[in-house]
Order: C-alpha cells, then sequence, then structure tokens
C-alpha cells in the first residue's frame, strides 16, 4: 500500500475491497455439517452429535479466522471512512433483525394472553372444543392436560438480574466515554467490570432455570406459558452469552493496544449490541415476571 493511500491518520481514502476469500465457502460447509448432524441426531443415528459438534467447531476456527482478517485490516488502517459507515450500517440493520426477532415472541405471548385463552374460554368454544376450559392465565390447558405447575416472580432473582444488567450498561457506557478521552486503563477496567455483571447474569438466569426446572416444575411443555418463557428468556440469555463474549474479545483487543480514541467501531459495535440486550431484558422483566 502505498503512502497515499494511507493517507488522512492512517486510514486509506479509497474503498478497499479485500482478495477472494475461502472463509464464506468454509463456513458454509460448517453449518451445512451442523445442521445435517442435527437432523441425524434428533433422528437417533449414532453419528448425528458427532458430525454436528464437529460442524460448530468448525464454524469457530472458520470465524476465528475471518474475524482475524477483519481486525488486521482494521488495524493497519486499511479501512477508510466509506468502509467505517458500511460496518455501522450492517450492525444497524443486525439490531435491526434481532429487534423483529423478539417482537415476534412478545407479539405471540400478548396474542396467546390477550386474544386466544379468552376467545376460548367464552360459552360457544367450551361447548364445541373444550368445556369448562378457564380462561386464565396461565392455566392448564384443556381438560388438565398439562402437568400443574408454579410461574417465575419477580423476587428475587429476575430483579437482581435486572439490577446487573443495568448496572452493566452503565458501566459499558463509562468505559465508552473513556476510550474516546484516551483513558485506555480506565476504559479496561470499567470494560472488564460490564463482562463479570454479563456472565454473572448467565450464572443467576441458570440457578433460575434449575429453580424452574426442579422445584416449580416449570417446563417447556408447561402450555403456553412454559413454551413462551422458556422460548423469550432462553434466547435472550443466550443474547447475553454472545453479546458478553464480544465484550470479552473487544476487552482483550484494548488490552492488545487496539483502538483508538477516534477508531474504535469495534467497541461502539459491540456496546450497541449490549444496549439492545439491556433493552430487551426490560420488557421481559415486566410483561413475562410482572404482568
Amino acid at each position: 500500500m502505498s503512502a497515499g493511500q494511507m493517507a488522512h491518520g492512517g486510514k486509506a481514502p479509497y474503498y478497499y475491497v479485500p482478495h477472494d476469500s475461502v472463509h464464506p465457502i468454509r463456513a458454509s460447509i460448517s453449518m451445512l455439517a451442523t445442521l445435517v448432524g442435527a437432523a441425524l441426531w434428533v433422528n437417533s443415528y449414532a453419528v448425528g452429535p458427532w458430525l454436528c459438534f464437529a460442524g460448530i467447531l468448525c464454524l469457530f476456527i472458520v470465524l476465528y479466522g475471518w474475524f482475524g482478517d477483519a481486525i488486521r485490516e482494521s488495524e493497519n488502517g486499511i479501512n477508510s471512512q466509506r468502509v467505517d459507515v458500511s460496518y455501522r450500517w450492517s450492525m444497524t440493520w443486525f439490531i435491526f433483525s434481532e429487534v423483529m426477532f423478539f417482537s415476534a415472541f412478545f407479539g405471540s405471548l400478548w396474542y396467546t394472553r390477550e386474544v386466544t385463552t379468552p376467545w376460548l374460554s367464552n360459552l360457544d368454544h367450551q361447548t364445541l372444543l373444550w368445556p369448562s376450559f378457564a380462561g386464565t392465565w396461565p392455566n392448564l390447558g384443556p381438560a388438565g392436560t398439562i402437568a400443574p405447575f408454579e410461574t417465575v416472580g419477580p423476587f428475587w432473582l429476575p430483579t437482581i438480574n435486572t439490577a446487573l444488567l443495568l448496572s452493566s450498561g452503565v458501566t459499558l457506557t463509562i468505559a465508552h466515554h473513556a476510550l474516546r478521552a484516551a483513558h485506555r486503563n480506565k476504559a479496561i477496567f470499567w470494560l472488564a467490570l460490564t463482562v463479570i455483571l454479563g456472565f454473572t447474569f448467565v450464572g443467576c438466569q441458570a440457578y433460575e432455570y434449575h429453580h424452574a426446572y426442579t422445584e416449580l416444575n416449570l417446563r417447556f411443555t408447561s402450555g403456553a406459558y412454559g413454551a413462551l418463557f422458556y422460548m423469550l428468556t432462553g434466547f435472550h440469555g443466550f443474547h447475553v452469552i454472545l453479546g458478553a463474549t464480544m465484550l470479552t474479545v473487544i476487552l482483550l483487543r484494548m488490552v492488545r493496544g487496539h483502538f483508538t480514541a477516534d477508531h474504535h467501531f469495534g467497541f461502539e459495535g459491540a456496546a450497541w449490541y449490549w444496549h439492545f440486550v439491556d433493552v430487551v431484558w426490560l420488557g421481559l422483566y415486566l410483561f413475562v415476571y410482572w404482568f
């Protein structure tokens, strides 16, 4: 790369197009192996679990190399302002897709509680479909086909988890402001605290699941309530793990000296995602645990 290409503070003034890459085809093959393995697994083929886990392992290896290439491009000053804008729009649309994903589950919760349950409890449907069906939420289904269970209330673990996530949003914002002020050590400290809070949330949720499953008899098969509870909180927990992992990678990069006060979209993108996870949890806390 010529000196002219590295103008403007180490950033290339053009739109960088990388060379042909083997990463996409390798990722596709890995995901295909994962899905085929999962299909064989659920159909009781012995090779299924091995193929599924091998596909997941290969996918992580591919992503490690792929992300490594992107990081080297950024740190070598290859990415121009146009590339930076592309990254920002890509992350924006990705988070928008996640908003739609969770909106579908929140919509299912609302429709089941406010439309379907009262609809099935009116006199006509009790006569034609399920006599003596109680239109309460949650319920044990028609004719008591679901084993009795208890619901999960907001106290105390969900409330503690809410405090953990909200606190992590504050610590992450402090880390961001410290990075923008070129206070690297301060940014590292607050980002490390954010990661600790995030994984503490995951640990608390795992304990909550164990309590719900063993003591409240709340299972995925516990009617609409059980299914929606585990789908909403489970997918959110997966996103917390993903977000905390992203922030861990960002933390390691900061320790290695990556990012500057005016060039740190990797940090910002992960921060956007984490704040999105915080907002989703507030919705869960209100509509799953309280109402």
